[in-house]
This record gives C-alpha cells, sequence and structure tokens, in this order.
C-alpha cells in the first residue's frame, strides 16, 4: 500500500490478489449502482479513438465544449493508467440521463492506495497527478478496485436545459 506523500501503484491482477481484501473507498465500499443502457468499448492502446468518441458522446450528450474537453482529459488520463500500469485491456462503457454523462473504465489491475487520486500530489511526485486532475474536472469519481481489477466511474453533470 502507498504510504503519505507516495503515488498509487497499479499491479496486474493474480493469483495474490484473490486474498487481498477490497480497498475501501473513502466515498463508501459498496458496489457501484447499475447503469442505463452503456455503449462499450475496448481498448488496449488506441487512446486517441477513446477520446474521439467520448468527446463526440458528451456533445451528444448536452455538455459544453469546454466540459466536453474535461471529460475527454479524465478519460484519457484514467485509460492511459490502464495501458501504463494494468497491462491488460481495458473497456470502457459510456451512458447518460437527463443530468448526468458517465464514463467507466475498468480493467484489471489494482489500485493499493484508498487515498488514490484524493490528495494533491507534490510538484516534484514522477505521478499521481492524472487521478488528481480526474478529481478535480469531474463532478464524481468513483473507484471500486478489488481481486476482479478496478473500476472507475467519471460523472459529469449536464447543464440545465
Amino acid at each position: 500500500m502507498a504510504r503519505e506523500g507516495k503515488t498509487a501503484q497499479r499491479e496486474p491482477a493474480g493469483q495474490e490478489a484473490l486474498t487481498r481484501q477490497p480497498v475501501p473507498r473513502p466515498d463508501g465500499d459498496g458496489p457501484l449502482p447499475p447503469s442505463d443502457d452503456p455503449v462499450s468499448y475496448t481498448y488496449t492502446t488506441d487512446l486517441a479513438a477513446i477520446r474521439a468518441v467520448v468527446h463526440r458522446y458528451a456533445i451528444q450528450a448536452g455538455l459544453t465544449e469546454a466540459r466536453a474537453i474535461d471529460l475527454t482529459l479524465a478519460v484519457s488520463e484514467v485509460a492511459a493508467n490502464t495501458v501504463k500500469h494494468a497491462k491488460s485491456p481495458g473497456s470502457l462503457k459510456i451512458w447518460c440521463d437527463a443530468k448526468k454523462i458517465v464514463c467507466q473504465i475498468h480493467d484489471e489491475g489494482i489500485i493499493t492506495d484508498p487515498l488514490a487520486g484524493r490528495r494533491q500530489p507534490s510538484l516534484d511526485a514522477s505521478g499521481g497527478h492524472g487521478l488528481w486532475i480526474v478529481n478535480q474536472v469531474c463532478d464524481q469519481v468513483e473507484i471500486l478496485s478489488d481481486e476482479t481489477g478496478t473500476t472507475i466511474r467519471l460523472h459529469m453533470n449536464l447543464p440545465h436545459a
């Protein structure tokens, strides 16, 4: 587990992960709520395609250009963590309702720091800035990490009609 001041470390889920208890999150550690008819994509390394899909969907859902760029940045940061740390394909699901758009990213890696992205990293830290930025630009960030991998949901409120 990462100590105060250290960056979050991810490792591929393996046999040793099966004995590890789920990492509780500050915003609760129960199951994530169900999604509503998501659009699904799988990625390995092509983050440009993921960014294009997220941006297009965000604009169609009603986000302003600036907020669509923020969401695209957030998804790109999380997806880049999959490519760099999880060493497994990632999956992206996107859905929205009248109030918000949600992007869910899942991979087989495990986040061992229960406060990953919740503490501002020092300027000279070699990592940890991505999840911090994600928490700054999204309206809500949910992280569930256990022996099955990591699921991160990024929520952005839609402007009122």
